[in-house]
């Protein structure tokens, strides 16, 4: 029977969805299939939790002890939202002890993770996407500086949001220059890179995608409606919004939606579940972000786009152990 480590935690604000989506992979893969334990990353070390007690992972091997026998894992599936789960950290360290996990590798992971170069590289290959600047911490002191490039490029209102963050933490609504200091030291709290983007008048589109040994999976589209100004932390888990899938819109835009996720499952060479977010705009989609770690709990977005699509979690997730196992 296979070992499976299914990995919570993390070190950023999103650990408490983290740890939500851990057990949801954990109660619906199949136990007389999978040897499934849980494994916490978080700021208080590295551990397994097995036979009801903590025990501290060996990271020269990813293994732990107990009363002398060595437990080694097989696989490792990451249900880490944020670092060091979906920057590519975690995916470097199971490349070089050659353990299989069910993530993007590190490349793409790193990539995909900072939403600024990600939606730079896909807007090179055609993809469009929003009008956006990027600032470095150290700018938070050239407020005017910025101002200026503002208004200058993007105008009012915006979005100020931290580049390598989710669950919306960190994200702010600029409706006019006076709230813009206030939004910048919200996103610096939650990183070192922050970036400035154009409001997108439209409706907001989620696609998930998956792959298994059968083809590319799109998953059925979810519309996210939200009385907030934007889909913010609030909205996702605190049931402020309302998520309908499939999405009511035309079996034309549907289709041109599903197909450009598939273009970008294959263009950027994503493995495993993820989750592409759109605005559709009056001329058409545009890319918000790519999350390749996406929630997995009750509140998240995947369980209802499968639920939709007829496919149990415990289905999903097994097709993702078995195909990225060996791929």
């Amino acid at each position: 029977m296979k070992t499976i480590a299914i990995i919570e935690g993390g070190y950023s604000s999103e650990k408490v969805i983290s740890l939500k989506s851990a057990q949801t992979v954990h109660e619906a893969l199949d136990s007389e299939q999978l040897f499934c334990i849980r494994v916490r990353i978080d700021v208080e070390g590295w551990r397994a939790f097995y036979k009801k007690q903590w025990i501290d992972i060996n990271r020269a091997n990813f293994s732990f002890e107990h009363k002398e026998n060595e437990i080694k894992f097989d696989f490792a599936f990451i249900a880490i939202h944020g670092e060091p789960g979906e920057n590519g950290q975690l995916q470097a360290y199971f490349d070089l002890l050659e353990i299989p996990y069910s993530t993007c590798n590190q490349l793409v992971s790193a990539l995909t993770f900072n939403k600024f170069i990600c939606n730079q590289y896909l807007g090179a290959l055609g993809v469009r996407i929003a009008q956006s600047l990027v600032f470095e911490q150290n700018a938070i002191f050239q407020l005017d500086a910025i101002k200026d490039q503002i208004n200058d490029k993007i105008h009012y209102p915006c979005f100020v949001k931290p580049t390598e963050s989710g669950s919306s933490f960190g994200v702010s609504r600029v409706n006019k220059e006076e709230e813009l200091e206030k939004a910048i030291v919200s996103a610096f709290n939650h990183g070192k890179q922050i970036m400035v983007e154009s409001l997108l008048e439209g409706r907001e589109i989620s696609s998930g995608v998956y792959q298994s040994y059968n083809d590319i999976h799109v998953l059925p589209l979810t519309e996210i409606k939200t009385a907030n100004e934007f889909f913010d932390y609030q909205a996702k888990y605190e049931g402020s919004s309302e998520e309908i899938t499939p999405a009511p819109i035309s079996e034309a835009v549907t289709e041109m939606i599903q197909e450009q996720t598939r273009n970008i499952y294959e263009k950027l060479n994503l493995r495993g579940i993820c989750r592409v977010d759109y605005m559709l705009t009056e001329t058409g989609p545009v890319l918000i972000e790519i999350n390749t770690v996406p929630g997995f709990s009750a509140e998240s977005i995947i369980p209802q786009m499968a639920a939709c699509a007829g496919i149990s979690l415990s289905q999903l997730f097994t097709d993702v152990v078995e195909y990225t196992s060996y791929n």
